[in-house]
């Protein structure tokens, strides 16, 4: 096969969801089918890195599509122009985005559609166009794959399509996520929280990431204990000057950290050292910072909506993300019941196995082969 794939999130500064979920899965759809030959498609100039094996070849589609006027463009015009010109078998697309204009087979991951449950969480134009074209890359599509059962029904039950038609294969996550020793989880206290124990968001800052309601449940739950624990939030906003109003209450400033964007070996380490990761989204397609926790060992406060308890399972503890008391007493049971901790901890290993890059690429692989040979 000849197989193009929209590679625009392969950014080699900084990379986020669809960045991973694009590396994680092309790297092995390249290093593990050397007989086939695979076409990346980016849409500005590209780190050496990126390209995994001697099967890639390197196509670069201007401009930059990061606004839905160039979305529009780079996928009807340019994409589909470079798929007849370098004779594309199958065009795999990690973000969903397709050519509606173009007649190839084309694949497309549709993480989640909470555009069309909490528009009003997206800018005008971002939800405009999200709206309006993904039902109909959703119509367009070979074949769908989303990140969880949830999504799949959803997608499925939103759109009209097919059940038969989308498979959902989970997300990994990276092994730099792992245990960490005492010392470690220190040294990285005091890098951070200046020694004390701390509750840890991963995360874009995002409304339906909920973050606001999470710092607000955090500052009643100061309030009515005397613990130490901070509150560390690592991400940046997902939308310039569009996000929460993320105000501090003034009793609790000196008790919440933000990082920005860490590095992966960072985060990793800042994960394993967190006394819980509290992560509360009101939507969510899968969840990856489920995973990225139980790798560490590190128990878990779960909003209980959309996909979260399909991917935690019984490793963690859930709360109703609308609710700011049922969070804040969430978090209080959580800080000072180690036993609990202990136990989340240990069904979080052992769940962790159950989530693989190399399983979701081998199944990415079987829908592209089952859509090419139809």
């Amino acid at each position: 096969m000849h197989i193009g794939i929209n590679t625009r999130f392969l950014l080699p500064t900084k990379m986020e969801g669809f960045g991973w979920y694009t590396y994680e899965i092309c790297k092995r759809l390249v290093e593990n089918h050397p007989d086939h030959d695979f076409v990346f498609f980016f849409d500005r100039p590209f780190d050496k890195k990126f390209i995994f094996g001697s099967n890639v070849e390197a196509v670069v589609i201007s401009p930059p599509a990061r606004h839905p006027f160039l979305f529009m463009y780079w996928f009807e015009i340019g994409i589909k122009k470079a798929l007849k010109n370098h004779k594309i078998d199958l065009f795999f697309s990690p973000d969903g985005y397709l050519s509606l204009g173009s007649d190839i087979p084309q694949v497309g991951v549709i993480h989640d559609i909470n555009f069309e449950h909490f528009p009003k969480d997206l800018p005008f134009s971002a939800r405009t166009y999200l709206r309006y074209y993904f039902p109909r890359f959703a119509r367009k599509a070979a074949h769908i794959i989303t990140v969880s059962n949830y999504s799949k029904k959803d997608i499925s039950e939103t759109y009209g399509i097919d059940p038969d038609k989308i498979s959902a294969i989970w997300n990994g996550a990276s092994e730099v996520f792992k245990p960490i020793v005492e010392a470690e989880k220190e040294s990285i206290r005091s890098k951070y929280t200046d020694g004390k124990p701390f509750f840890l968001f991963v995360g874009a800052i995002h409304p339906r990431k909920n973050v606001k309601r999470l710092i607000q449940a955090f500052a009643q739950f100061k309030e009515q204990t005397d613990n130490s624990t901070q509150l560390l939030i690592v991400g940046e906003s997902l939308w310039k000057n569009f996000s929460d109003d993320l105000t501090l209450p003034e009793s609790i400033k000196d008790s919440i950290r933000f990082t920005g964007h860490l590095t992966l070996d960072e985060l990793a380490k800042v994960m394993g050292s967190a006394e819980i990761l509290s992560y509360v989204p009101y939507f969510e397609g899968f969840g990856i910072p489920l995973v990225e926790a139980m790798r560490c060992g590190t128990p878990i406060l779960a909003g209980d909506k959309t996909s979260l308890p399909e991917v935690a399972g019984n490793a963690a503890v859930y709360c109703d993300p609308f609710d700011m008391k049922d969070i804040a007493e969430k978090l209080e049971l959580l800080a000072t019941n180690d036993e609990l901790k202990r136990s989340l901890s240990e069904k979080g290993l052992a769940r962790s196995r159950e989530f693989s890059w190399d399983i979701a690429a081998r199944e990415v692989w079987d829908v592209l082969v089952k859509t090419y040979n139809k």
